[in-house]
């Protein structure tokens, strides 16, 4: 067997709601195996490894010396340790966003995965958003950029402030797309249902002149995700809730005069999560820096970090 067809042992840390989207990705992907599920609640570990016919353990650490690369998706606080002792071992991971709760545990991470030689990669799973991968085809230069990430209430989540749990998705993005260095913060947010902070908004200025307002909810009636673009060439919507993109360019009419018409951006219809852990795979395989790596998720986590310092300036919210 050839080290392309070497069959990629894997396991899930982590059994609850996205933990198990993990596992039904692995399952469909060829040259995986699902060895093993762990849990610290037993009867949720048996239940998600049943399927499968795997493992089911309570300590990830049992897991080790199983399997070549894992997925963690355990609440923010744990992923640190979590991850530490995957990469102390040489093992790959592909950690759920955010990276950690911390710079200095993102950097502790990363200094293993260098060390071992581990793939490392972080679970913006936005970037495999079809529509998203449409935009990479067509922007240039945006000098605006309009967010709204807003979502109904769910306790899960709120063990983190809302920039960590949902705008950090749309910092990722921006990072992507703004090559630039980030000049100026403005920011707001307050806590409603939890005690952390569930609505917030801020203002990202960079060097190069690009300004992104960004907005990010966990206590609206609806869902939305939709990010706006504007730039010389024209104005791109994108809505990764319903994976579309809008797309207005700038052309010049046969009297000369310029005019904004609707182009017609092609859209696959792949499964982001799929497309994601197919990606880690992919990366495991070849031993290539991922499409998300660590630096990218710290970066995310550095800026999401700032905003926060903005925000927390009373006694009670004092990072």
């Amino acid at each position: 067997m050839t080290t392309s067809e070497k069959l990629i042992r894997v396991g899930v840390i982590g059994a609850g709601h996205l933990g198990n989207y993990h596992l039904q990705k692995y399952a469909k992907i060829a040259g995986c195996k699902i060895v093993a599920v762990a849990d610290t609640q037993k009867d949720i570990a048996v239940r998600a490894a049943e399927p499968y016919g795997c493992e089911a353990v309570t300590d990830h650490r049992q897991m080790l010396d199983k399997v070549d690369a894992v997925s963690i998706a355990v609440p923010t606080a744990f992923h640190h340790p979590v991850a530490r002792d995957f990469l102390a071992a040489g093992i790959d991971v592909l950690m759920e966003k955010p990276l950690c709760a911390t710079l200095e545990e993102a950097d502790d991470l990363l200094g293993l995965a260098q060390k071992n030689s581990a793939v490392f990669q972080v679970g913006f799973v936005e970037r495999f958003n079809p529509a998203v991968m449409a935009l990479e085809k067509i922007i240039t230069r945006p000098v605006f950029i309009e967010v709204h990430r807003l979502h109904p209430f769910f306790e899960r989540g709120t063990d983190v402030d809302v920039i960590l749990d949902l705008m950090i998705h749309d910092l990722d993005l921006i990072l992507k797309f703004i090559q630039s260095p980030l000049t100026n913060i403005e920011a707001v947010g307050l806590p409603v249902l939890s005690g952390k902070i569930d609505i917030a908004n801020a203002r990202l200025t960079f060097a190069g002149g690009c300004i992104a307002n960004v907005t990010a909810s966990r206590i609206s009636a609806k869902t939305m995700q939709k990010l706006r673009f504007f730039g010389p060439e024209g104005y791109h919507a994108v809505d990764t809730r319903k994976r579309e993109i809008i797309s207005f360019q700038k052309t010049v009419a046969p009297d000369g005069k310029g005019q904004i018409v609707q182009d017609s951006i092609e859209v696959g219809s792949h499964d982001p999560l799929e497309e994601e852990i197919r990606s880690f795979i992919h990366a495991v395989r070849t031993r290539t820096r991922p499409v998300v790596s660590g630096e990218d998720g710290r970066a995310s986590l550095a800026l999401a970090v700032e905003i926060l310092q903005k925000m927390k300036t009373d006694e009670d919210f004092k990072l």
